[in-house]
């Protein structure tokens, strides 16, 4: 069993040791090295990057990796065993190639675990915190290219949880399958989307869109997938994300 898991970097950073992960600098094009394989090579689509945040590294490493298993990390957030407090052991919690196979030999899909709104559905979330026309072109979109979508598209925005931040392993006929069909949208969103003056921040509207694709994909297909840990590398503010949250909530993005 093969298994490649790209960590999509922007910048220089640790990066765990073990031989099934491979740095990854997205958004190659243009930029100077950072001793990091480029994602500008082969066929890619390297300097959409700031729009389409690491979908360019899932791109790259669809088109030009081979492996039984693909898949994506982030440079500061790992499937790990468990959750910890302390940075230097939430290291030491990242899964193994071992582990990986270990996971894959039971299911064909690793997701992170669920992020939980509660308050919200993943559909009033996304248009509190950026522009509705994300989703809702995307709808029409699915309605004109993949009709039989339709259902798990709506079942998927009306779930108050979903599996975030397009972190995934899968194996490569199932990652293929899915990377055909997501790109198929996203690009097709990109043709009909005028992002002209949106900030940085909401021009990543394709890395957005597509967080929320994963799950109507995995629930249009009946697909096997078995949930796993994520640990973000860093300190997070927890209040001052709280209350973005809930600002968003009250008054809108």
């Amino acid at each position: 069993m093969s298994i490649k898991i790209i960590v999509a970097a922007h910048k220089k950073y640790w990066m765990p040791a073990d031989p099934v992960y491979l740095p990854v600098h997205v958004g190659a094009e243009g930029k100077a090295s950072i001793g990091y394989t480029p994602d500008n090579t082969g066929d890619n689509i390297s300097s959409k990057n700031p729009h389409f945040c690491e979908l360019t590294g899932l791109y790259w490493a669809w088109k030009n990796l081979d492996a039984d298993y693909l898949g994506l990390v982030h440079y500061r957030r790992y499937f790990t065993r468990k959750e910890v407090h302390n940075i230097e052991a939430k290291k030491d919690q990242i899964l193994t190639e071992k582990e990986w196979q270990q996971l894959l030999a039971e299911h064909p899909v690793i997701v992170p675990d669920k992020r939980k709104y509660y308050i919200e559905t993943n559909r009033s979330h996304y248009n509190h915190a950026h522009h509705r026309e994300g989703l809702d072109v995307t709808e029409q979109i699915i309605k004109e290219q993949c009709p039989e979508y339709l259902p798990a598209f709506e079942k998927v925005m009306n779930r108050t949880w979903a599996h975030m931040f397009n972190m995934f392993v899968m194996r490569h006929d199932l990652y293929n399958d899915y990377m055909q069909w997501m790109f198929s949208i996203l690009f097709e969103l990109e043709r009909r989307v005028d992002i002209t003056g949106w900030d940085t921040y909401e021009s990543r509207i394709y890395g957005f869109v597509s967080e929320l694709l994963l799950d109507v994909w995995l629930e249009y297909n009946h697909i096997d997938y078995a949930e796993q840990n994520v640990s973000f590398m860093e300190k997070q503010d927890w209040i001052k994300k709280g209350g973005a949250f809930l600002k968003r909530k009250i008054f809108g993005r």
